[in-house]
């Protein structure tokens, strides 16, 4: 696109992005899809909160195992993380712009568009309607200094870990309703035709709204901190805060891990235990991504992790993707797979899928500036069309 940063502003340019954030990105996408692949899509995500069922085998156990204390819940708040940071990043990009206000506004706008459709229409595990109201909130936070993001973190995520502790009266669901649920779900997600699931998503979303709001402050606090660690310059500069990073990542994989393993064990009681494993995997997420940004920055790390960095460029597409691919597999409008398949069978369907995105974003990218959905975004953001493939980004740029 033609022009400068101050009359005409223009979506980040391939060559200026940062791969180590980019490959962060694409491994965190495989966590979350190993959750929602094996907690959401498998069977109703509320057959957790209501008692505990056997694995069907001890490879089941073993994978439901790991999952649930290095990945549950870490990955999506590593995501959260990195949210925060692409937000911090537009605003400075932005800032010469005159406009750079309304431009952040449309591109939450355009999100929660995004969001309410996939919500509604195509899986109600979405997130990015909660991202995009998480959002809205801490915009005003990026007018502000470093401090304020940081006083504004820690506020948010230590209200997380009260709610946690002293959780607010009503908003849980009920068991009953739960359970009835639980019910519902096997025999519409499995059997219902595609009007009926439609259905039924619809008639769940107070359910996992109320699920939604025990973390909501989890998220904002963390969209905060990513963007304080933009702000202070921990990705901006890697080899710089290459130290720090490894410090970061050894403190917060150690001291999570601590605290995860203890809260699995039942070391401490009542809201003492809840509240330790709400912090360990907050400290865990946070571990992480440093440990994985640093590794991105070295040569060694570079070679290793590259292949994340094209699925981690075209993660909003790969996202809704997933959505529609496992949709079509465990509903009743495909193969009707809801509640027949143990974790591990569900988690290797989640990898192929995982595998071919991985492939598909790299050849994509070859040709293409940006995924179909990531251009999309960003054209009805900027309220002009985008150079889609590289040869024509060359010539505009």
């Amino acid at each position: 696109m033609a022009g400068d940063g101050l009359t005409s502003p223009r979506p980040i340019n391939p060559s200026e992005r940062i791969d180590a954030i980019d490959v962060l990105r694409g491994i965190a996408l495989f966590g979350v899809m190993a959750i929602n692949i094996t907690t959401i899509f498998r069977v109703s995500i509320f057959e957790q909160f209501l008692f505990h069922k056997a694995p069907a085998s001890p490879l089941d156990h073993a994978v439901e195992t790991v999952l649930k204390l290095a990945i549950d819940l870490k990955a999506l708040a590593l995501f959260s993380l990195l949210f925060g940071v692409g937000l911090a990043i537009q605003f400075e990009r932005l800032s010469k712009s005159p406009r750079h206000a309304a431009l952040l506004v449309r591109r939450l706008v355009v999100l929660l568009a995004f969001g309410l459709i996939h919500l509604c229409l195509i899986w109600n595990g979405d997130i990015l309607t909660e991202y995009a109201l998480a959002g809205f909130i801490i915009l005003p936070f990026l007018f502000g200094p470093r401090w304020l993001l940081a006083f504004a973190a820690l506020a948010s995520l230590g209200l997380y870990l009260a709610m946690q502790a002293f959780p607010p009266p009503g908003l849980w669901p009920g068991t009953a309703a739960m359970a009835r649920d639980v019910v519902d779900a096997h025999r519409i997600y499995a059997t219902g035709g595609l009007l009926d699931v439609l259905t039924f998503r619809l008639r769940e979303l107070p359910l996992f709204a109320s699920l939604h709001a025990y973390i909501f402050p989890r998220t904002i606090g963390l969209f905060l901190l990513g963007a304080f660690a933009w702000r202070a310059g921990l990705l901006r500069y890697a080899p710089a805060s290459e130290s720090m990073l490894v410090r970061a990542a050894a403190s917060g994989i150690g001291f999570g891990a601590i605290l995860i393993l203890a809260n699995a064990a039942g070391t401490f009681t009542g809201r003492t235990n809840v509240v330790a494993g709400s912090l360990g995997t907050v400290l865990l997420a946070i571990g992480y991504g440093a440990a994985i940004i640093a590794m991105a920055n070295t040569v060694s790390g570079k070679a290793w992790l590259g292949w994340a960095a094209p699925m981690g460029r075209m993660a909003f597409t790969n996202y809704l993707a997933q959505s529609v691919i496992f949709g079509w597999i465990f509903y009743g409008y495909g193969f009707g797979l809801f509640g027949r398949l143990g974790t591990a069978s569900a988690l290797a369907i989640g990898i192929a899928v995982y595998v071919a995105q991985v492939l598909f974003s790299a050849r994509w990218l070859k040709r293409f500036r940006y995924g179909p959905v990531e251009w999309l975004w960003r054209t009805l953001m900027y309220g002009a069309a985008q150079p889609m493939s590289i040869s024509a980004g060359t010539a505009a740029a």
